[in-house]
């Protein structure tokens, strides 16, 4: 008979995942750009595990509302704005967008507790945000999203802007601030340089790569030769990421910037956005600058499908086994978890500064072995054809 006895590196690791709590984070979250909600019309939005209204009025205020008329449930989407007044589609109820009862057409007076949920709202360069608030506060005055000088100015391009619908819980995107590796693996960069800084209410990733040969496309197809990027990457609050992003190019640079955000639908699924914007130069005029913010949108989207097909497939860990050159995702979850509590809650290791570079001398060399392999395979196959 064999005898083993079991030691504590022997032991199975199991996957640890406490059930999703249907609380929703405090801070702005952006609903997307605001010229999308002055057409005159309702606009439903699902969010926080319920249904809104959004809708503008005729003095250009761009108001949100509980979605269900207080009086017999119409759905206000379904209505109709009238003034200032979003009609309920049922009965002609006209709320207004400080979530009191307005008007009731056949009725000599409106009930005095006709009140529904008015959600507080700020416009700022050209996007639409709404503030959730599990315990009902207001937003505090030093709660804000910085401002984004180049949206004003005409040395930049329009917003380019995509949505799209993410069936997984919203830490799954939060924990790719701290995920250097998975740049290389899903994304074909190549990481040369990766640091973090949590401090407050903003998370930072700092990130500065080269180009993979590698990932070129066959043919190259013209124009200057990209040579890598930088990026500042910074989450104001649970869900609204700026990204200065400088792709290096010979001769010149690109600069961009580029928004990271969302909002949850409910607690498994979340509201997925991006936009970019991009400045002209000598080297790229006004109308290559349109183009090029295209393409970089597009690109994006392209990044943002591929993190999708892994969080679509991949379990909740709440205990991530994680190896050396890994980042500080415990850390980068404390920080998030503030959101999460009542303010009364909030510990100072939620917020303190932290900071945390990673050595990127094994990842490095091993990368470049990779891409090495992969070149050496591809000129292969070509020369046996």
């Amino acid at each position: 008979m064999i005898h083993v006895t079991a030691t504590e590196s022997d032991a199975v690791r199991a996957i640890e995942a406490e059930a999703i709590s249907r609380r929703f984070a405090r801070g702005w979250h952006c609903l997307g750009l605001a010229e999308k909600f002055r057409d005159g019309k309702p606009h439903t939005v699902d969010a926080f595990g319920q249904k809104l209204v959004v809708f503008t009025g005729e003095d250009g205020r761009t108001n949100v509302l509980d979605g269900y008329c207080r009086h017999m449930g119409g759905d206000l989407s379904d209505g109709t704005v009238k003034g200032n007044e979003i009609a309920c589609p049922f009965h002609d109820w006209r709320w207004g967008g400080d979530g009191r009862c307005k008007k009731i057409p056949y009725s000599r007076r409106v009930p005095l507790r006709a009140r529904t949920a008015a959600w507080p709202t700020m416009e700022q360069d050209k996007m639409l945000f709404v503030w959730n608030d599990p315990e009902g506060g207001r937003p505090p005055e030093d709660v804000t999203i910085p401002v984004i000088e180049g949206v004003s100015r005409d040395d930049w391009t329009d917003w380019r802007w995509t949505e799209t619908i993410v069936n997984a819980n919203c830490r799954e995107i939060i924990d790719n601030v701290v995920d250097m590796a998975h740049f290389f693996y899903i994304h074909k960069s190549f990481p040369t340089y990766f640091k973090n800084v949590f401090e407050g209410q903003v998370a930072t990733q700092i990130m500065k790569g080269r180009t993979r040969e590698d990932a070129r496309r066959e043919g190259g197809g013209g124009g200057p030769r990209m040579l890598g990027n930088t990026s500042v990457a910074s989450y104001h609050g649970p869900s609204f990421m700026i990204d200065e992003l400088t792709y290096h190019y010979e001769g010149y640079d690109l600069n961009s910037v580029l928004i990271n955000c969302h909002y949850p639908i409910d607690e498994n699924s979340f509201s997925l956005h991006s936009g970019i914007i991009v400045r002209h130069s000598d080297a790229l005029p006004p109308e290559a600058a349109e183009a090029t913010a295209q393409k970089l949108s597009d690109f994006i989207l392209t990044g943002f499908e591929q993190d999708i097909a892994i969080w679509r497939r991949k379990a909740r860990i709440d205990n991530p086994l994680l190896c050396e050159e890994d980042g500080p995702v415990y850390q980068l979850r404390r920080w998030y978890e503030q959101f999460y509590v009542d303010v009364a809650d909030v510990r100072p290791e939620m917020t303190d500064r932290f900071e945390f570079e990673i050595d990127t001398t094994r990842p490095v060399e091993s990368w470049e072995k990779e891409v090495e392999d992969n070149l050496a395979r591809r000129q292969a196959q070509g020369a046996s054809t």
